[in-house]
């Protein structure tokens, strides 16, 4: 995924939170069309070119930005999964939900929701890989389909859930979800 978090060098690192902070903190009072990189740079008091060197506009910001927010979330909950335990589904399928619904507010929170929903289903895909890749598939179907159908349900429940008025809590979305993925990913419920 083109959205690391993790560097090793702490320059990058570094450079990278900044552009990441700056477009944040843009997107409180703007909306992501109306924001230029020069916006962004300025902000970060960075130039265009160091820009540049890290992302190829502000729509990959944009992902890498929301791929390291939602990877900070499952790590600060300890999300993982290892392919056999429905409950840590039910964990990564809660944290999928808590984040979607943070960008409900403004509009130009809205505005930016296909970013969000490429980064964060290749967020889950890449853990339901990990863990498909510690206990693979029986059924001749390749894990790459398993995990990709499923992350993909994942979010579009998590996403239709988070535009619904009266909506049930995020344990019983869970649940709901537990119930209709737990097949793609054979796990006993």
């Amino acid at each position: 995924m083109a959205t690391v978090c993790e560097t090793l060098d702490p320059r990058i690192r570094r450079t990278r939170d900044l552009l990441q902070q700056a477009l944040d903190k843009l997107l409180e009072t703007r909306e992501f069309e109306k924001i230029s990189v020069h916006d962004i740079t300025e902000l970060a008091t960075l130039n265009r070119a160091t820009f540049y060197d890290h992302y190829t506009d502000k729509y990959a910001l944009l992902e890498a930005m929301v791929g390291c927010r939602f990877h900070g979330l499952l790590a600060q909950r300890k999300v993982q999964f290892d392919g056999t335990c429905a409950s840590e589904l039910k964990a990564l399928v809660m944290a999928v939900s808590e984040y979607v619904t943070r960008f409900q507010g403004p509009a130009g929170r809205r505005q930016i929701e296909p970013h969000m929903e490429s980064a964060i289903i290749a967020v889950v895909r890449r853990i339901l890989m990990e863990g498909l890749a510690k206990h693979p598939p029986q059924t001749g179907i390749s894990a790459e389909m398993i995990a990709a159908t499923a992350s993909w349900a994942i979010y579009g429940a998590a996403r239709e859930w988070a535009h619904t008025p009266d909506r049930c809590s995020p344990e019983r979305l869970a649940e709901t979800v537990l119930t209709l993925v737990s097949p793609i990913l054979h796990l006993p419920l």
